[in-house]
Formats: C-alpha cells, structure tokens, sequence
C-alpha cells in the first residue's frame, strides 16, 4: 500500500528513534524537562518571538492561541474553509466562547479589505472583534501558500484596527520551503503562530505555539486546563530538534513528488486538476460523478494499493511525504489512473 492519505501518517526514521531514545528529560509541567525547554527556545528563535509553548497537536496550538488573545463573546475573523472550522471539532465556540466570522477569498486566503468589512464597531450590540487567523499553507485551499504581500496588507491592517493575528503554521515549514520567506519574516507579520512537527517534518507527536511572553504564560496555563501539560515530554521534543535539523530542507523533494503526481493525474479522463496550483505536497483532484463519489473513487484506489482520502462528495486529497519516494509516487500515479480509467 502506497499510503497517500496525509503527511502524518509519516513514522519517525531510525536516527530520529535514537534521538528519542538518549533525550535528557524531566517534568515539564514543572517546567524540568531540558530538551523541552531547548525546543520551546529555538522555536520562538525561529519566529523572531521572544517565547513559546511546545503542545501535543496543531489543533491544541491553535485553541491556546485563540484562548490566550480573547474573551468569551468575542469575534474572530477567520477563512471559512480554515482548519479551526473545519477540523477543530467546534472548539473555538466550547473551549473559548468566540463566534467565528468569516472572510472569504481564493484557496483559503482573503485581503485586508475583507478584514475592514467585518470589524464590529464599538457598540455594546456587538461582540468585539479580538483576533483575526489566518492559515500558511491552507490545506483545503490545496496547500495554498500565502503570497508574502498580502499577507503582509493583513497585518497592516489589524495593526491600524488594533486587532490582534494568529497565524495558523501547521504546514509553515512547507510555505517556507515553496516560497524562500524566511521564518522570521512570517513571523513577524502575526502577533502568534503556531507550527506541527508530525506533518511534513515526521516528528511522531508535538506542535509549538510561540509569542510574546504574556500571550504565552496564559497559553500555558490554559495548555494545563485544557488537558495538555505532558511530563516527561523531552522524549518527544527530541523528536522535533532532529527533524528541524534533519527534515526542514527535504520538502522540496515532497513539493516536486506533488507536481509529478499533479501533471499525471491531470491527463486522466474524468479528473479535474490545474498542476500550476500545486505548490506544496498536498494535491486535490475533481472527480467526475460518472467516475463514482470520492468515498467510493478513494476505496477503489484503496483496493488498487493506493490510500487517499475523500475531502467532499466530489474530491480527493493525496500528500507526498517522508515515507513515500519519488518511484513510490510515480508508481502510485499510474496505478490511480488506470483505476479511475
């Protein structure tokens, strides 16, 4: 089986269980645990950010962000087709007490001039605007990486409104890898950004979310409420150093399987894909309804030796990664076209 269904399937490589293995560790909820603290340090290093938290997942990182910058009843602004509406199990709304509006624009991105729209002015009929999210690489935007100018013309504009930005990095190794911006440079167009080192950089657990230091301590203590004080955790930062050391350079590697499994998907009947919207490893394709629903195409694949997921009546996703190699791609490209054939 050539599994395709997503960049967290991957496992960690051997030097990175060795790693793992000789990590110095202590209890981190005590704030013990060297290697953790190593992590925490050199990430928000990364980012131009003067602290950060290390989390068990993306979706945790996110929430904290979102907790630690608003009240109950306030607003966020956020992409309608974004990870914390779709994938976040209805957190913001549980774990925060945030409504979400949305500002809609091509594959997950939108412009300053959307953000202006949904300001709520100060009227005590509304919940104020706290925060504006956004997402780099937008996964259901098809690995959508952010052009830098835009980007930048919505933190201008959250500065102006005095409205603060969380930048949603799961995949940001990825924009960064597509695009040549510098970490530092993203980050300092967000007031948080949050990054997962078990996607595209095969780590087996972990995200970090890194700030200011206020922004940060309540991240903390919220982490705490919220279930995620882990002890021994260093075990597991291990793993994310070596991938930083180790797996940051590859995703090119991942982004061009992407583009040939793109380009071969793109001659077969029955599929719709522009390979020039591929920039990253994730690709999704349009079936045509002759050609069956996406559950069913995915379990056909499945059944040829080629796992994807179904992402709509209609669509599929497939992600290159760590674990599968360029042959493995391609070989996977041809057997997908003549099952769909």
């Amino acid at each position: 089986m050539i599994d395709l269904r997503s960049d967290t399937i991957t496992r960690p490589t051997a030097a990175m269980r060795r790693a793992m293995a000789e990590a110095e560790v202590g209890d981190d909820v005590f704030g013990d645990d060297p290697t953790v603290r190593r992590l925490e340090e050199r990430f928000a290093g990364l980012f131009g950010k003067s602290a950060a938290v290390f989390v068990p997942s993306g979706t945790m990182a996110n929430q904290l962000a979102i907790r630690a910058q608003t009240e109950p009843g306030d607003e966020v602004i956020t992409h309608p087709e974004s990870h914390v509406v779709h994938y976040e199990s209805g957190a913001p709304a549980a774990l925060s007490g945030v409504t979400l509006r949305f500002a809609d624009g091509p594959r997950g991105t939108f412009g300053a001039e959307a953000v202006r729209a949904l300001i709520r002015p100060r009227d005590p009929h509304y919940g104020p605007t706290a925060l504006v999210t956004v997402e780099n690489t937008h996964n259901r935007g098809g690995g959508r990486v952010w052009p830098i100018g835009q980007l930048r013309a919505v933190r201008e504009e959250c500065l102006r409104l005095g409205v603060r930005m969380h930048l949603d990095g799961a995949r940001i190794w990825n924009a960064h890898a597509a695009s040549g911006v510098s970490l530092a440079e993203y980050g300092s167009l967000t007031d948080t950004v949050s990054a997962c080192f078990s996607k595209g950089l095969g780590a087996p657990v972990g995200s970090a979310l890194a700030g200011d230091e206020r922004t940060i301590a309540r991240a903390r203590r919220f982490r705490k409420m919220f279930g995620g004080g882990m002890r021994q955790a260093g075990i597991l930062a291990a793993a994310c150093l070596h991938a930083l050391d180790h797996h940051v350079e590859r995703l090119a590697e991942d982004h061009a399987k992407a583009r040939a499994l793109a380009e071969r998907l793109a001659r077969v009947p029955g599929v719709t894909i522009d390979p020039a919207e591929v920039e990253t490893n994730l690709v999704y394709f349009g079936v045509d309804p002759r050609v069956g629903g996406a559950e069913a195409v995915c379990a056909r694949l499945g059944a040829a030796g080629v796992a994807v997921l179904s992402e709509g009546p209609h669509r599929v996703r497939a992600v290159t990664h760590l674990d599968v190699t360029a042959d493995e791609v391609e070989r996977a490209g041809e057997v997908m076209a003549r099952a769909l054939a």
